[in-house]
């Protein structure tokens, strides 16, 4: 019998994950069915609990986007690590009334960098830009790489500092570097080798107050929003900087989620292809 999975948000007509998953499931020949649904705002758990009931297969997973990751992280009866320090879920599992919260982000953000753009977040200098729930997600995952530093730059200081200063009292974390935060007029006079924008500024294209200089020779500068040119990436390229939006990172947290549910990594390569082409 086909296992059921799906993606829930609001909105999410826009989403590619259904598209991504079944170019996975087709792949690896895992016998899978795939949807996106509309979850109401104030819906959510109600949405989840239908998903698992309906009839047609066993539910097996879910994915989550906004605005439900603080939601889902809420629901799961079990959490996994990288999840707890995300402070947010955005993959479920379901086996036998349990339901397993994940966050693949962070593990999708670092699998892009690396295997596909070239750049090995060990011994870089990384400028975290944003203290909200996208840079939350990647914290652990980017210090697990052992940067040579990660500053978090964020409008409001105290606000980076509160964030850097909560991971770098993480128990049990295995990282040899601490992060630290700053506001950006912080930023003055440093360089970085990598500089990754989670902010909320590319959806609406506004203006970053970054200096120029913080893009050293050779930089990679990283914006996580995808499918546009953003300011960011145009102030990054100006000064020389190597530009990369967001689609890898989507396509390789999918592709966690997918060795999370089935066991089974299935390559990305082909499938951001397929997403670059339009095919």
């Amino acid at each position: 019998m086909t296992d059921r999975y799906a993606v829930l948000g609001n909105p999410i007509g826009h989403s590619k994950s259904p598209r991504i998953h079944a170019l996975f499931a087709k792949q690896t020949g895992q016998d899978i069915s795939y949807e996106a649904i509309l979850a109401p705002v104030d819906g959510f758990a109600d949405t989840i609990r239908s998903f698992i009931a309906a009839k047609g297969g066993p539910a097996r997973g879910a994915n989550v986007t906004v605005p439900f990751k603080e939601e889902a992280f809420r629901l799961a009866t079990r959490r996994t690590a990288r999840a707890e320090a995300a402070g947010a879920v955005n993959t479920l599992s379901f086996d036998a009334g349990t339901i397993v919260g994940d966050n693949t982000d962070g593990a999708g953000l670092v699998r892009d960098l690396k295997h596909n753009l070239g750049c090995d977040p060990a011994g870089r200098r990384i400028l975290l830009l944003g203290a909200g729930g996208a840079a939350r997600g990647v914290i652990l995952p980017l210090l697990l790489e052992n940067p040579a530093e990660l500053l978090i730059a964020n409008r409001t200081e105290e606000t980076a500092a509160h964030l850097a200063l909560e991971f770098a009292r993480l128990p049990g974390c295995a990282v040899t570097v601490k992060p630290d935060g700053t506001g950006f007029p912080g930023l003055a006079g440093r360089r970085f080798d990598l500089v990754i924008n989670a902010t909320s500024a590319g959806l609406s294209n506004a203006v970053l107050p970054l200096p120029t200089s913080v893009f050293a020779p050779r930089c990679v500068a990283y914006e996580m929003v995808y499918g546009r040119e953003t300011a960011f990436m145009a102030q990054a390229r100006d000064a020389g900087a190597r530009t990369a939006d967001g689609l890898g990172m989507l396509v390789e947290q999918a592709a966690e989620a997918f060795f999370v549910w089935r066991g089974v990594r299935p390559h990305t390569a082909p499938v951001l292809a397929a997403l670059d082409s339009g095919s």
